[in-house]
């Protein structure tokens, strides 16, 4: 066996998996078809990048006991959220006092993320990273697994974790299915400049086409800038993504009720098919999914990493504790474990999303009303805030000790 795990992707969540398995001393090859790592040392450019996370304070332990969290080049922390149905009255608003911590969460490029782990990852000796490599073949089971990547090439080892994306081509070579919920919507992302300063709030707006969110961006001490995103249907975005910047400017300032005042978008839109999938399998003998490739959720509450960095700490502490223990790691065992801690937290959270989905997507006047009571009425009530609150910065169920 050439090392104890393969891990097939190195976004953020397969690269974190890999730096929790090495900081514990488990030899990891990560595959990564992209060509080659991002520049060290990173820079972020001068434009943030559309493509952002909301971590939450869970995230933000489990990346700095990995030492990342102080390499993270720009982040923005926001300390409120604020969220409102644009048909009605009905309004919450929640704070970071009221839920007992400094900070909601932070909102970080996903590129920057990216660059601090591989940083991270160059310094663990055990961690080799495969660029411009792409898994073309996998045969797996309880005695070990083998990948074979285009060239001809194989690996193996005990284990073969999928963290290749929604789409996850392993996942597919594996044969494990999947339900699909074709939300009927596409994102539209961009970058804005804002004539009045975000204060360090998230906010949302439920449209009757779909939520749009403005997510707080600081640049160069700068706290006037937002990462947008607006889901609506698939002709509506292509649209917005075909205005020009000017006309897209003033759209975004008129669905967002111009609460910030003037809109300048600064960047490129860009139009992203949104598909929620559950595997009906994370794990099978010598194979385990994680993040995208084992669930992809609306990105209604900004969970989606959040939801994939948690696979990734609850399988590493699973692995790390059948290694001391002398267990095969591909055992289906000591995977089910594994599973079973992250299926019920993932499902709950996928279904939770779908229902604001469709609460909010409806125009039904009954429901409309039924709504914006509702949301008035949890503003005003201060406890079920506070449980609202610890969910969404994902203080649910045991966690596991890299992030406590």
């Amino acid at each position: 066996m050439q090392a104890h795990v393969i891990i097939v992707g190195g976004g953020m969540v397969g690269a974190s998996l890999a730096a929790l398995l090495g900081q514990a001393g488990l030899t990891v090859t990560v595959v990564d078809g992209r060509p080659a790592p991002l520049t060290q040392p990173y820079v972020p450019s001068d434009t943030p990048s559309p493509r952002v996370s909301a971590l939450t304070p869970v995230s933000q332990r489990l990346l700095e006991g990995l030492e990342v969290w102080p390499r993270l080049a720009r982040i923005t922390p926001y300390a409120g959220m604020q969220v409102w149905d644009g048909e009605g009255s009905g309004e919450i608003r929640f704070s970071a006092d009221q839920a007992g911590v400094p900070q909601l969460g932070h909102i970080v490029e996903n590129e920057v993320v990216l660059a601090a782990l591989e940083a991270r990852l160059a310094e663990l000796p055990s961690v080799t990273q495969r660029y411009a490599a792409r898994a073309v073949g996998l045969v797996h089971g309880v005695s070990g697994s083998r990948l074979t990547l285009e060239g001809g090439e194989t690996l193996e080892a005990p284990l073969v974790v999928a963290a290749d994306g929604a789409r996850s081509p392993l996942r597919g070579m594996a044969g494990i299915e999947t339900r699909e919920a074709d939300t009927g919507q596409h994102a539209l992302v961009t970058t804005v400049r804002v004539e009045r300063s975000h204060a360090g709030v998230a906010r949302q707006v439920f449209l009757p086409s779909g939520p749009l969110a403005f997510l707080p961006l600081t640049l160069e001490g700068e706290p006037h800038y937002c990462s947008i995103v607006w889901s609506t249907s698939p002709d509506e975005a292509e649209r917005l993504a075909g205005l020009s910047r000017p006309a897209l400017s003033l759209a975004l300032h008129e669905a967002f009720e111009g609460r910030l005042g003037d809109v300048e978008v600064i960047d490129d839109a860009i139009a992203i098919p949104l598909v929620q999938r559950h595997a009906r399998d994370y794990v099978l003998p010598g194979l385990a999914l994680i993040g995208d490739a084992a669930h992809s959720i609306h990105p209604l509450a900004g969970q989606g990493v959040n939801l994939g960095l948690m696979d990734a700490a609850v399988l590493a502490e699973e692995l790390t504790e059948a290694q001391r223990r002398g267990a095969a790691l591909g055992d289906p065992r000591i995977l089910s474990r594994y599973a079973r801690r992250r299926r019920g937290d993932n499902a709950a959270m996928l279904a939770l999303m779908d229902g604001f989905r469709l609460l909010f997507g409806t125009r039904h006047p009954a429901l409309t009303l039924a709504r914006n009571v509702g949301l008035s009425g949890v503003h005003r009530l201060t406890p079920l805030k506070r449980l609202m609150m610890r969910q969404a910065i994902g203080e649910r169920g045991r966690l596991p000790l890299a992030c406590r």
